[in-house]
């Protein structure tokens, strides 16, 4: 947490110096009960009530104080703010691996169900962009607030060979370019967020963490979805071959781009994921002045006291 104001919080010192004032007034207060000879006189006059009430009314007013203080310092922090736009690239995997069944109906067909689903989702402010990937990457749609575009696009991918992780990334990367400027702010650009969805580690074209690090310094986290299981098989010419889920890569490209990684094992799985995600796109965290926070804290903490205060005189009242 940081402060607008920092020099203000020196008025922090008023706590301690309370704090002393009340103690030593409390001192003298025993000095002179003591000093009272006719004890029995005394406890008629003032007779001894526990004094825990008065302690907590004042501890909770210097608590207070030190609220309002630090509420006058103007705080900042992280805060959760929605995202007035932003540019979403949906990038889909379609190598051969992806055809296998482990995920019904198919590793693809999930991620093309979901991915629709997941769009549909989205804020109806934010642009979102299609790409697919095997042995290179297509921008298929680019930057666009037309939905049906996009779910067209996802519907009409189909299965080809190799996997270009990084030549996916890169692409999307490129798509995030083309989105439509604000007329509002046209210096500035609109967040992007790329989710990459595939099944298994890059053969082909550059490397996917030199890819991850771009979109580290631009500013575009990428999330990356992991589809499948680890024993599943494709048919190729009459032959089962293994196609098991590479996670490592896709994790380590999450990481290295400042996103978040996840595994889907069934289409139940990936749904959720995307649900995760579609909520979680709609915000940002920025810092922002907190001031109306403390502000709050500080009116709690003066209830406090005088519920404190209004129980500790119906005692004494009685």
């Amino acid at each position: 947490m940081t402060f607008l104001a920092p020099e203000r919080l020196w008025l922090l010192l008023l706590v301690p110096v309370l704090l002393a004032v009340y103690v030593v007034l409390q001192r003298r207060r025993a000095t002179y009960a003591v000093r009272f000879t006719n004890l029995a006189l005394l406890d008629r006059i003032a007779p001894r009530r526990p004094a825990w009430g008065r302690h907590i009314a004042v501890g909770l007013s210097l608590l207070s104080v030190a609220m309002i203080v630090v509420a006058f310092a103007k705080p900042t922090g992280p805060t959760r703010v929605p995202l007035e736009r932003a540019t979403i690239v949906v990038t889909i995997d379609v190598s051969l691996s992806m055809g296998a069944d482990d995920v019904a109906p198919s590793r693809l067909d999930a991620a093309k169900d979901t991915a629709k689903r997941f769009i549909e989702q989205l804020p109806t402010q934010f642009n979102v962009s299609v790409i697919a990937f095997a042995r290179s990457a297509a921008i298929l749609v680019a930057p666009t607030l037309d939905r049906t575009a996009a779910y067209r696009a996802i519907d009409g991918m189909h299965l080809a060979e190799y996997t270009a992780t990084g030549e996916a990334i890169f692409t999307s990367l490129d798509a995030i370019k083309l989105a439509p400027p604000d007329t509002a702010h046209p210096g500035e650009p609109a967040p992007g967020r790329i989710v990459l969805i595939s099944d298994g580690k890059k053969t082909f074209g550059r490397s996917p963490y030199a890819a991850a690090r771009v979109a580290k310094k631009r500013h575009i986290p990428v999330f990356t979805i992991a589809v499948g299981t680890s024993d599943a098989v494709i048919d190729s010419h009459g032959q089962q071959i293994p196609v098991p889920v590479n996670q490592s890569q896709l994790k380590r490209i999450a990481q290295l781009a400042g996103g978040q990684s996840y595994i889907a094992g069934s289409s139940e799985a990936l749904s959720a994921v995307y649900d995760n995600l579609s909520h979680s796109f709609g915000f940002t965290t920025e810092e922002r002045e907190i001031t109306a926070r403390f502000v709050g804290y500080a009116l709690v903490l003066v209830l406090g006291a005088a519920v404190a205060v209004v129980l500790y005189s119906s005692r004494l009242s009685s």
